[in-house]
């Protein structure tokens, strides 16, 4: 064989190999198609929102809410975010409501909307209480709390997972 035909048959395999190799990277797994629920294992889920705070599903991850308590201000905070809990979602809502239950007692609380800088007129993605009352009993065993908010028509409930962190007092998380 020639230097010439070696050349072009190495090349041809070197060719092959490469085409193969990436066929290969390509069908690793099954793709699942956006919002189909399938996959769900496999994309990461942050742990907590981007202002640091508990961060709770609304719908099949359609939306996020991020719940703030800052104990030392003695305010409860909640952003609305987008499916993948990074970017903020402004609404129309004036309020959100959080249901909990207290001594066995069904509890509401309200939460007004308090826009950010960047959100439009009439809109907010940023929802505040300075009841302590709210901030005490999300810490209480039992409470149940559950977060209920209209977005775009719909409504959407999300449990709150808070107060079983079994930190102290006094802090912002």
């Amino acid at each position: 064989m020639s230097k010439l035909q070696w050349m072009t048959v190495a090349g041809g395999l070197l060719i092959a190999l490469t085409v193969t190799a990436g066929c290969n990277q390509k069908n690793s797994g099954p793709a699942a198609p956006a919002n189909s629920g399938e996959g769900h294992a496999e994309h990461a889920h942050p742990t907590e929102g981007p202002h640091g705070g508990d961060l709770i599903e609304l719908g099949n991850e359609e939306y996020h809410a991020e719940l703030v308590h800052d104990e030392q201000g003695g305010t409860v905070t909640i952003y609305i975010l987008d499916a993948h809990a990074e970017a903020a979602v402004p609404i129309d809502a004036t309020e959100l409501t959080i249901n909990l239950k207290h001594d066995g007692q069904a509890e509401q609380f309200k939460l007004a909307a308090s826009p950010d800088a960047s959100d439009p007129q009439g809109k907010s993605s940023r929802f505040t209480s300075s009841d302590a009352e709210l901030g005490e009993d999300l810490e209480h065993e039992g409470a149940d709390p559950q977060l209920v908010v209209t977005i775009n028509g719909k409504q959407y409930r999300g449990k709150i997972e808070h107060g079983d962190h079994g930190h102290e007092g006094g802090h912002k998380h």
